[in-house]
């Protein structure tokens, strides 16, 4: 509140007319070259009159959003992606895909495990008659 009742004073001193020039000429000793304003992307990198500079930027952005429409249109749905293998079929946030694709990966190791601790002995395969006597796989 204090601030805003004391606003901060100008500086109204008159400057010599040779303080003048030599600061003018220090500034435009430094100011940059066209090529570089043109690099920054502040003067636009045309030969166009500058009355039409603004509808020939135009121009090139119709262009670009066309050209993203396109594209885009083109683009395959989700779900193709998702048959192609292209995407992962999950709903889960991107930063935890990878968590999940190693958790489902240590299930399925888990399910195998336990599948080949309780698969059949080659014994129980014979008396079911799944196999026969000269495809025991012991001998």
């Amino acid at each position: 509140m204090a601030e805003e009742a004391n606003p901060p004073k100008i500086d109204e001193t008159p400057i010599s007319p040779v303080e003048r020039r030599n600061s003018l000429e220090k500034h435009l000793q430094t100011r940059p070259d066209m090529k570089d304003l043109k690099d920054r992307h502040i003067l636009l990198d045309t030969n166009a009159a500058p009355a039409l500079q603004s509808a020939a930027q135009d121009l090139e952005r119709q262009r670009a959003t066309d050209s993203l429409k396109k594209g885009l249109g083109k683009r395959p749905e989700r779900e193709e992606l998702v048959e192609k293998n292209i995407l992962p079929d999950s709903n889960a946030a991107p930063a935890i895909q990878g968590q999940q694709r190693e958790l489902e990966r240590h299930m399925r190791a888990d399910s195998l495990e336990e599948k080949v601790k309780n698969r059949p002995k080659p014994e129980d395969l014979i008396k079911e008659g799944i196999l026969q006597a000269d495809e025991d796989p012991t001998k």
